[in-house]
């Protein structure tokens, strides 16, 4: 009997301290995603959390000279200032960055990307554009040349970068120059605008053939 009374003693015993033990505190529950909200690394094609978007718009090439366009629109909710020029980085194929002295204006690679920055202010919708233009140039064998595969674009120093798809590397031989012309506004999206009207040619004055 006594034997029992003990055994029930102990298991009360074990009980109350069981009981007087604290639970596990959880951290406190995360909040749940806000609807809409942005990722916090925004893809190519997304609305950044800044409300912008940055997309390249294909190279031009002719005798060397490579010319990228870039163009910024205000895809958020309320207007957005833009000055400057654009501030951009090239990666590697390995995602390491590569060494490249930027020109603001281009002017000791070609001529007519030089107009000066001015203050833009852009509304929901609305767009700006600008360029970068380098020169593929092998003009000492050896230094290695460099192109760029991967771009990531900021609208001006010191703010967010975004990565730029690009449809070919940024081939700049080994001149490791690479210029950036002045923000400008767009007019509209470059993707509907219609292509330049080109007139028919002059009608000939040479006599025709005779039959």
């Amino acid at each position: 009997m006594r034997k029992t009374v003990a055994r029930i003693g102990l298991l009360t015993g074990a009980a109350l301290l069981a009981g007087c033990t604290p639970a596990p505190v959880d951290g406190p529950p995360s909040a749940p995603p806000r609807p809409g909200a942005e990722p916090a690394a925004p893809t190519a094609d997304a609305c950044s959390p800044e409300g912008i978007r940055i997309t390249g718009l294909g190279v031009s090439a002719a005798m060397g000279l490579r010319a990228m366009g870039l163009d910024l629109v205000n895809c958020g909710d309320r207007p957005y200032e833009l000055r400057g020029y654009p501030a951009v980085a090239l990666r590697d194929p390995d995602g390491d960055a590569i060494t490249v002295r930027i020109i603001p204006g281009a002017a000791p690679i070609t001529a007519g990307f030089d107009h000066p920055p001015t203050r833009i202010v852009l509304a929901p919708g609305e767009r700006a554009g600008a360029a970068l233009i380098w020169r593929n140039l092998v003009t000492d064998p050896t230094v290695v040349a460099t192109a760029g595969t991967e771009l990531d674009v900021a609208p001006s120093a010191g703010r967010p970068a975004y990565p730029v798809e690009l449809d070919g590397p940024i081939d700049l031989g080994n001149t490791g120059r690479l210029g950036v012309s002045a923000w400008k506004r767009r007019d509209a999206d470059p993707a509907t605008q219609a292509p330049p009207r080109s007139d028919p040619p002059a009608p000939s004055t040479s006599p025709a053939n005779p039959l």
